[in-house]
């Protein structure tokens, strides 16, 4: 008799830097959800397809993906896991799995999704953090009291199509729960922190923001001129994009039947 198939859910963490984002792409083009579903059919014998929280873009990482897949097993979710990591490149992790129930989907059903952004600013790049921050090539710190304020700003319901365009339609308006920076590091050049949690996101929006927000701690934009700019919601008025390899997915919160922090 063939097992019943059933719908597991699970944390992903992935360093993206090799991979042309996370949703699968025609041809032999490495991307997550390629290489997770090709892991699962080694495993199982069985074409699946994985859904994805976030569809991060190339070269974007991820310690807290949530994914969700149907499969026959008939042994334990625990089995499955260590099935899959087993088989995963090196690259890619499955954190948690467990059985979900029928209908979960970590996209529809997800509250609010978070991203850090991580930069190191010093003359010299430091080839260690090469992968996951952006190096930000200034003989003098950046002014993290200017860019804590200009952040501060993005919190609550706003337009944010200076920052970027919608993934589908063309609404824009998006509600920020988090948006804060913090210091981790001085000892040999400045490395800072941005975190953002919202509801939803524009494409390229979390690397559109930190873009400008440099440009305001390095006193190229008055905070002023970056609260201008934000609400004119205009796509022409956000300042540089980030480098993608300094961002990374790092929580997804459901409500209470889903929730899979």
């Amino acid at each position: 008799m063939t097992a019943r198939a059933t719908r597991y859910r699970g944390v992903l963490a992935y360093d993206g830097t090799d991979y042309y984002g996370f949703q699968r792409q025609a041809g032999n083009t490495p991307t997550i959800q390629g290489a997770v579903e090709a892991a699962l059919q080694q495993i199982t014998g069985q074409p699946i397809t994985v859904v994805g929280a976030g569809r991060t873009d190339s070269g974007v990482h991820a310690t807290g993906q949530v994914i969700a897949f149907d499969v026959a097993w008939r042994h334990t979710p625990a089995d499955l896991w260590r099935a899959i990591n087993a088989t995963l490149p090196g690259s890619i992790a499955l954190q948690t799995c467990e059985s979900a129930p029928a209908d979960f989907h970590p996209r529809f059903d997800a509250r609010s999704r978070a991203y850090e952004y991580t930069l190191y600013v010093a003359l010299v790049r430091q080839p260690l953090l090469n992968r996951q921050t952006w190096h930000v090539p200034f003989k003098n710190p950046l002014d993290v009291t200017a860019m804590q304020q200009a952040s501060g700003l993005l919190r609550g319901t706003h337009d944010f199509a200076s920052f970027g365009q919608p993934p589908q339609g063309d609404n824009t308006v998006r509600e920020v729960l988090r948006s804060e920076i913090t210091v981790l590091a001085m000892s040999g050049g400045q490395k800072l922190r941005y975190t953002i949690e919202a509801n939803a996101f524009l494409y390229r929006m979390v690397r559109r923001i930190i873009g400008t927000l440099t440009q305001v701690g390095a006193g190229k934009l008055s905070i002023a001129e970056f609260e201008a700019a934000f609400h004119a919601a205009d796509n022409t008025r956000g300042s540089q994009t980030a480098p993608p390899h300094g961002l990374c997915l790092t929580e997804v919160t459901f409500n209470e039947r889903g929730d899979a922090r």
